[in-house]
């Protein structure tokens, strides 16, 4: 943990950057020409950046609903351990130590402001990886990937991994048809618990809304039932 004045930041020992809370700010790499789009993403967008370390994704911790119209990008101070930026970080750099497909942790940072903070992260970007609710809006999946979707979800459960927001947005499948899962804000670990089925749930909602949304996704009770094939049950 680097401890700065009003600050913290933690980072991957193996990215010798100077890191200082300036690194978490849009303009720090638009003025080093080193941006390279954007992709909307649940309460915000994410960034891009091409790095001599490789390709990076930058998020702003954003709020949603009523009190994000209030207060938007600021968190209620409870400690250092309980910022949602340094949590995700170090969640999502024990899953990618353990092999499942997460993206790579780069560095997470909190900057203070009396009772409240501000949060951020960098992850390294997943080369061709897209959402589910994109590739549904395009075409339909083989029940291949279905299966593999599926059993991807059932990894992250059986390491005891509950997503706060497991949804088609989450689900991403590279150009090689691998899923992988992001944003990991609020996630946790547990004992086997109902929760699993919850998070089926919340997916399958995601789908069906995404489903009613636009008409051009391509998405069936067929699909869902070679989902939960690939995850190991015949029903949710």
């Amino acid at each position: 943990m680097i401890t700065l004045p009003g600050a913290g930041i933690v980072a991957d020992s193996g990215v010798a950057l100077d890191w200082t809370p300036e690194v978490f700010q849009p303009e720090y790499w638009r003025r080093r020409g080193a941006t390279a789009g954007q992709a909307a993403r649940g309460r915000g967008a994410v960034l891009f950046m091409e790095t001599e370390f490789g390709e990076w994704a930058f998020r702003h911790y954003r709020r949603g609903g009523l009190v994000g119209r209030i207060l938007e990008d600021h968190y209620v101070w409870l400690g250092m351990n309980r910022t949602r930026s340094i949590r995700e970080w170090r969640l999502l750099k024990r899953l990618f130590e353990e092999g499942l497909p997460v993206p790579r942790p780069i560095a997470a940072c909190f900057q203070r402001r009396g009772g409240s903070y501000t949060a951020d992260l960098i992850t390294r970007r997943i080369p061709g990886a897209r959402p589910l609710s994109r590739h549904l809006a395009e075409a339909a999946l083989p029940d291949s990937a279905w299966r593999r979707l599926g059993s991807c979800v059932r990894r992250f459960h059986d390491a005891g991994v509950c997503h706060a927001d497991l949804t088609a947005h989450n689900l991403l499948l590279d150009h090689g048809g691998q899923p992988w899962l992001l944003d990991f804000d609020r996630g946790d670990l547990r004992p086997p618990g109902r929760w699993r089925q919850t998070n089926l749930r919340r997916l399958l909602r995601s789908m069906n809304k995404i489903s009613m949304e636009n008409a051009a996704t391509q998405f069936a009770p067929a699909n869902w039932a070679s989902f939960l094939e690939g995850y190991g049950e015949s029903s949710a």
